[in-house]
């Protein structure tokens, strides 16, 4: 029997991510579990300051995630679920990853941008890396249009 109490779904509060919820969602309400939303701030290049550009401060960007994360689940019932937001520094997937152990989370679901292969022979995505380093299993959602129905 398959045992969820602990799910994780990072965001970049894109359309994908919000795609994803609707699963991470429903698996919460469905498993009765614990739903772990997670937005990583990636620090500014430097270079943005150099080039003329306006660098949001630390605390603006804090303040913007934690503004987002409260407001990121409204279009869904979320009532009945037990939800914790959390804002973090750092690498987006090596965040995701370590969060995912430290936390002893069950599963992961992520949203990708489905952007197809070509994308990924350089860099690779967020999505990609934690699938090939987490310690649980990730639903990977693609923001195709079809929809999730448990009986």
């Amino acid at each position: 029997m398959i045992r969820l109490k602990q799910i994780l779904h990072p965001t970049d509060f894109s359309d994908a991510s919000l795609r994803a919820a609707e699963f991470s969602v429903e698996l919460a309400r469905q498993f009765e579990a614990r739903l772990h939303l997670l937005h990583v701030i990636e620090d500014p290049l430097p270079t943005i300051a150099a080039l003329g550009g306006y660098v949001p401060s630390r605390e603006e960007l804090e303040s913007f995630a934690r503004t987002a994360l409260e407001t990121w689940l409204d279009a869904f019932d979320t009532e009945s679920l037990a939800i914790e937001r959390t804002c973090v520094h750092g690498h987006p997937f090596a965040e995701i990853v370590r969060f995912a152990r430290d936390r002893d989370v069950d599963l992961i679901v992520i949203g990708t941008h489905g952007r197809g292969f070509s994308p990924h022979l350089l860099i690779g995505s967020v999505a990609e890396k934690v699938v090939r380093k987490s310690p649980c299993p990730v639903l990977s959602v693609h923001p195709q249009d079809f929809r999730f129905v448990l009986p």
